[in-house]
């Protein structure tokens, strides 16, 4: 009796478990687009906005369902791989290579307005965040050894770099993905941390560079993308999740996701992790996180402990909505979903 016992209650959590990953499956949506996609931002869950090669950015305003797409005008030639969403009205853009652009728009992207440019012939723009509607920031590869980064403070209508003696020293060899703009999180209403990768993959404190325990040592290994979890908005973030790998071979999944749960001073390997390279991260609720990348997309129920694949389809980026917790998906020739949970 106790045997049978046992067994239907091995059952009954079997079936439980099946229908919970079950239940979070990816509804492809059509982008109408062949545009790559790294830059994924939600307002909320109607609002979402994309960008990608060609200039070409993305709005919806039904949840993902319809899109619609415009080439901003003198950008034909510039991969726009970030992208922040504040309302159907109004978003920021960020172009990468040499010019660097920062683009702004408060028409729905009929007008768009330079906001920041650099000509300089090293510049590589990686990621852009913003703690709120006012204040933001931009991380970029090193130059002449410290890694490139800038500063709004009023909405990124105006952009200041940070001086030369301020900025992160770089090892040799060492720089950011702008794989998904997803290098930098918040740890508290007024401080981020970012991770860089190359042949050192280190995560940047205010005070300190920490080693990370992933995959690196060459051009296409380490740190993608980071995701910290805060209880509210007034502490700092304690649990953070790193994900990366080696995106010249994506299928292999050893050292590709790290976690600490002390605000990244320690960390250590997810016991069961993605199943291969990934390229952005982000938390659901408190226990949930989903990463994505060109191998596939996987989801965790526990705080990035282990992880189970949901799909094998290729994704460059994953956000969750600003308001409420939609999530969605974007990446290779304009493919786009949401997650449903």
């Amino acid at each position: 009796m106790y045997l049978k016992q046992n067994v239907y209650v091995c059952l009954f959590v079997c079936l439980l478990l099946g229908n919970v990953m079950f239940a979070q499956r990816l509804t492809e949506l059509n982008g109408q687009t062949t545009a790559h996609l790294r830059g994924l931002s939600a307002a909320d869950a109607r609002v979402v906005w994309a960008s990608g090669t060609g200039g070409r950015v993305g709005r919806s305003t039904d949840g993902g369902n319809t899109w619609n797409w415009m080439q901003i005008p003198g950008m034909e030639k510039v991969d726009l791989r970030d992208i922040e969403a504040f309302d159907e009205d109004t978003a920021i853009v960020m172009g990468v290579g040499s010019p660097g652009y920062i683009l702004r728009t408060t028409d729905k992207g009929k007008n768009w307005t330079i906001v920041y440019k650099n000509e300089d012939k090293r510049i590589f723009l990686d990621a852009m965040f913003f703690w709120n509607d006012r204040s933001g920031m931009v991380v970029g590869d090193p130059i002449d050894g410290r890694f490139f980064i800038l500063r709004t403070f009023d909405g990124g209508i105006s952009w200041q770099e940070i001086p030369v003696n301020n900025r992160p020293q770089a090892k040799e060899g060492e720089a950011c993905f702008a794989a998904s703009g997803s290098n930098i999180a918040a740890i508290s209403p007024r401080e981020a941390v970012f991770v860089s990768g190359g042949k050192s993959s280190r995560i940047f404190l205010r005070s300190d560079a920490i080693r990370l325990p992933l995959m690196q040592g060459t051009e296409s290994t380490g740190a993608n993308a980071i995701a910290s979890y805060r209880i509210n908005s007034t502490k700092k973030a304690n649990r953070l999740v790193v994900v990366g790998g080696d995106f010249t071979r994506d299928k292999l999944d050893s050292a590709v996701c790290s976690i600490s749960s002390d605000g990244g001073k320690n960390w250590t390997l997810a016991e069961v992790p993605p199943r291969g390279y990934r390229s952005g991260v982000t938390w659901i609720n408190k226990n949930r996180l989903i990463a994505c990348g060109t191998s596939g997309v996987d989801i965790s129920e526990n705080a990035g402990k282990n992880w189970k694949q949901i799909s094998t389809k290729g994704y460059h980026v994953v956000v969750v909505s600003k308001k409420g917790n939609s999530v969605f998906l974007a990446g290779p020739k304009g493919n786009i979903a949401r997650l449903n949970w």
